[in-house]
This record gives C-alpha cells, structure tokens and sequence, in this order.
C-alpha cells in the first residue's frame, strides 16, 4: 500500500489503483447520472463502435422484453417518462462503464445520484446488471405514481446558503402548510427544494427574497426525495427485497448519509429509504475527496455530475464519458 500527502492529510491507497501521476498513486472514483442528464441519441455511437457497448444494450433489451436502444436513440417521448428514463440512463451508464474498463480504467470507488446510485452498485459487484435494469423499470413506475401530475413540484434554488434554503423551506410550511424541504444537495451553491405544489413554490420565492440568485422550476413528474413519495418507497421495497445481492467489491457511497455503505445487509433497507430523503451529493463528493479521491469519472448521458464536482473540490481531474470523442478526451486527460 502506497501513502499519499495532500495539505496535512495522508490517504492510504488500496489496491485497485493501477494509475500514476507524477510518481504518485491515485484513486479514482466511476460516478453516474441521475434522471434528467436523458437526450435522445444517447448511446448510440457507443453502441455502434464498441462490442461490449452493443452487449450492454442488447442485454437490456432482452431483460425488458422491449427495446431500450430504440428509446435511448430516437424515442424522445418515451425517454421523457420516468419508467423508461431509469433503465435507459442505467443501461448507457453501464455501457460507458464497460467501454472504459475495456481500456484498463477501473474504480477504487464509486457513487450515483439518485438513480445513479443503481449503477454504482453494479459496479461494485453488488448488483447484476440484468436485475438491476429491471429494477428500475419499476422503481420509475412506482415514482410516477406516488404523487399525481401538478400535486408537487421542485426548483433547483442556485446562489443561496444551505441555512437560508433550509429556512425558506421551514418558513413556507409554517405559513401554507403542506410539504417543502431541501431534495438535493447538488453542489456548494445549488440545493433542488421539492414538495407539495403551492408550498413549494412559496419556499422558492422565499429563497428570493433571502437572496438566492435564481429560483428555477424544474420540469420533473414528481417531489422526489420527498416524504410525498412514500409510497413509492412502500412499493419499491418488496422489490428489493426479492434481488441477490452479491459482495461489494469497492465501497459505495450513498446518497442517504454520503458514507460508505457498511455491508450488504445495509443496502436493500437504504435503497427504499433514498426515495423519500435527501440526495447529499455535495457531501459523496466531499467525502470522496478526503478519503484520497483525485480522479471523477462520470459516466452516462451529460456532464451535470462534473459540474457539482468542479464546484465542490478543486485541483481533481474530472472528465465525463458518454461518447468516443468524450472518452478519448477523458483518457488523454487521465494519462497525462
């Protein structure tokens, strides 16, 4: 094991990383997208020019009994709805992956955001990819589900000191009652608010007049993370319950408590909590950096992650795969 300083700290390296920079050992950790990052074409050249892309894609198809790849490629309707948004973004997140090991790039630790967060396990090794898929199929179906069209609502509150979004969100609830309350912590800066419709909205313009720079409505078929989705998290359950989970093979981060996932028995329970809590992305990313982290790679479709990653920590290498012109990149970067 190699020991690596940073300002004051020392990181033990384990022995995944087979990276090198200026003579010092380095870990990387594979990061994956949430619903939202979706664009129709996603994928595509993927598929088209690498075979263990095109196996990923062909394997999803199978598993859902319909063709994931047509919707990824060209199905903009359907990618906008959230029971096939899930396995889609999770099915060319996997293909990415598969791409980047195949050219001897692997993690020493890994994290997704919300949804993101099934393709971390399947790289841990906790998840087969084949129930994973079909997983969230479902997982989509149940969220849409919970709360019907128009009932909730979220806006990304950008420029406004966590306290002060957390305050709004309390001063809403006290005035009109119902439900607001931070859903994402994306990035220093950028926190999502999500609840009932009218609550919500007031929390926004209380976040305004406190100072946030933008309140942005966001185009969304529910208040994830929500308390409002709890029953999604009732259905979800059983489902989870019925997985094999295998042995984690690196440490997943979650969004539940942005700590390493303990053991297997941790992750059925937190998988159905996640839904009705907070996404602490800006902690994973916080978190990953102090346990020696230098490298995010995010992989699927956009670069929304690297964005909280730039804006979070600095002085990491932080690139995105999603295509070959962004994989080339991202391992000219790597190598350097």
């Amino acid at each position: 094991e190699n020991l690596v300083q940073r300002g004051s700290h020392h990181f033990v390296i384990g022995s995944h990383c087979l990276l090198k920079r200026g003579g010092i050992f380095m870990k990387t950790v594979f990061m994956f997208s949430g619903q939202g990052a979706q664009y129709a074409g996603m994928g595509k050249d993927l598929y088209d020019n690498y075979a263990v892309a095109k196996e990923v894609f062909d394997r999803a198809d199978e598993v859902l009994g319909y063709s994931i790849k047509d919707i990824c490629f060209s199905d903009e309707e359907k990618l906008g709805l959230t029971e096939f948004t899930q396995p889609a973004i999770l099915t060319m997140s996997i293909a990415a992956m598969k791409v980047m090991q195949e050219n001897g790039i692997n993690a020493d630790m890994t994290a997704g955001l919300s949804l993101g967060e099934y393709s971390a396990l399947v790289a841990s090794g906790a998840m087969k990819f084949e129930e994973a898929v079909a997983l969230v199929q479902k997982r989509g179906k149940f969220m849409a589900e919970a709360v019907p069209n128009g009932k909730g609502g979220m806006f990304a509150i950008i420029g406004l000191d966590t306290e002060l979004v957390e305050k709004s969100c309390e001063e809403a609830v006290k005035e009109i009652g119902g439900v607001a309350v931070p859903a994402n912590y994306n990035a220093p800066g950028q926190i999502v608010i999500g609840g009932d419709a009218a609550t919500v909205e007031k929390a926004a313009e209380i976040a305004k007049e406190k100072g946030a720079k933008m309140a942005v409505k966001l185009k969304v078929s529910g208040p994830f993370h929500t308390s409002l989705l709890q029953p999604a998290a009732d259905k979800l359950l059983p489902e989870l319950e019925k997985m094999n989970i295998g042995k984690m093979e690196i440490p997943v981060y979650t969004n539940v408590t942005a700590e390493t996932l303990k053991n297997e028995s941790e992750i059925v329970p937190t998988l159905a909590k996640q839904v009705v809590s907070p996404v602490r992305w800006e902690h994973i990313i916080k978190n990953m950096y102090d346990a020696g982290a230098d490298t995010f790679i995010e992989l699927g479709p956009g670069k929304t992650l690297c964005g909280f990653v730039k804006r979070t920590v600095k002085g990491v290498v932080n690139v995105n795969v999603e295509d070959t012109a962004s994989l080339e990149k991202a391992l000219k970067k790597i190598r350097e």
